[in-house]
């Protein structure tokens, strides 16, 4: 793999990363030392945890962690992390949280029912009514809407723009990386851009957002990690409960979490707003109204 040093020159070595940090702990300076030592005894959390997470775990700055990366192989923390998550002993888990090889269809259905409903009661806790007020009033005031994400948060903000559309609000989704560049480079002051990214290390979204901020619009993020890169562009940050691993991406319970704090925002407005909210719902129902038997 291009850019991994020699250490991962035997092959056995990539799927054994933990054996071979362990192997190269003597050769990491102190503070990757640090990291080592974190990843050794915390590996399922780790899995969890954004860049930012780990350096603060571990006491020491991102470029640390990013350089203890590369020096064991990985382009990058992602792909690390990815390589954390297929090593660890229970696949199953990574794959859906607490489901078992061994339940039944019932019990399957249980369990995945229990995460998808926490996943909304743990958002509801994580509210910051103050945040959410801010959200409301600059979405309902502003000129244009862009909601970016790409992955399975792609299919959240197109859900977002059919829900605000409807109210009456002039609101665009984009998922593409060189079209939410380019519409981002077209808002200015009194617009807004939303961000959605349950990793909050999405590098597609978090560079659109700093096209849209440098042009003068307000950003508001949705994620899961209150310390992420895509915390650091946001003026607004607004937390989800649901979690996901490197073998999780796309689990419904995150999307959920998303679409939760999406509809509270919504449904805010349309209320505040009443007889506009109706009269754009009329129009958009009337409009499509032929298009169905």
């Amino acid at each position: 793999m291009a850019g991994h040093t020699e250490e991962l020159s035997n092959p056995g070595l990539k799927n054994n990363t933990l054996l071979h940090i362990q192997s190269l702990l003597p050769s990491f300076t102190k503070s990757e030392q640090k990291v080592a030592i974190i990843v050794l005894q915390q590996t399922d959390s780790v899995i969890y945890s954004s860049v930012i997470d780990l350096a603060e775990k571990a006491g020491v700055g991102e470029t640390t962690v990013l350089r203890f990366c590369r020096k064991i192989g990985f382009r990058g923390y992602q792909e690390f992390k990815l390589a954390l998550a297929q090593e660890l002993v229970a696949p199953v888990k990574n794959l859906h949280g607490e489901v078992g090889e061994d339940d039944s269809l019932e019990t399957m259905a249980q369990k995945v029912t229990a995460t998808n409903q926490q996943a909304i009661a743990d958002t509801a806790a994580l509210f910051d009514p103050e945040q959410v007020e801010r959200c409301v009033e600059l979405l309902q005031q502003a000129g244009t809407i862009h909601f970016y994400g790409v992955g399975t948060s792609a299919v959240t903000a197109q859900d977002a723009k059919y829900a605000f559309l409807r109210i009456g609000l002039r609101v665009d989704a984009m998922s593409e990386s060189h079209l939410q560049a380019m519409a981002a480079a077209t808002l200015g002051p009194g617009d807004v851009a939303v961000g959605l990214s349950v990793s909050g290390s999405t590098k597609d979204t978090i560079d659109s957002l700093k096209v849209a901020k440098e042009a003068g619009a307000t950003i508001i993020c949705i994620t899961h990690y209150r310390r992420s890169p895509i915390t650091n562009v946001a003026d607004i940050t607004l937390l989800t409960a649901a979690q996901e691993g490197p073998l999780q991406g796309g689990s419904l319970a995150a999307k959920i979490a998303q679409l939760h704090v999406l509809d509270v925002i919504c449904t805010t407005i349309a209320l505040r707003n009443k007889e506009k909210a109706l009269t754009y719902k009329e129009r958009t129902a009337k409009a499509v109204l032929e298009r169905k038997y």
